[in-house]
């Protein structure tokens, strides 16, 4: 899997909602009403994720995910971040 050029980056991000590029990195924050709403929400990417075998690095603090993607052996961003955030935000 090849890194994307950043004119691929910027253009495939505008058909994601929140998602931003933080260096060698897509992130998006989450909220949700409690800290249960949170881990739920972490559990429901973990199907997701297990079946690209493409996992994101993921912070709960109270009521907020952090979702971070990045293809580390590549390391950079790759078609795999985007895909996994196109299947991620539905699970919001």
């Amino acid at each position: 899997m090849a890194l994307l050029e950043d004119d691929e980056i910027r253009e495939r991000l505008a058909d994601l909602e929140g998602w931003e590029r933080d260096g060698a990195v897509l992130r998006k924050q989450f909220k949700f009403d409690d800290f249960k709403g949170s881990v739920e929400f972490v559990n429901r990417i973990t199907p997701a994720a297990e079946e690209m075998n493409h996992h994101p690095d993921l912070s709960i603090s109270w009521n907020t995910v952090t979702v971070s993607l990045s293809t580390h052996s590549q390391g950079g961003i790759t078609e795999n971040d985007f895909e996994l955030a196109k299947k991620i935000d539905p699970l919001a």
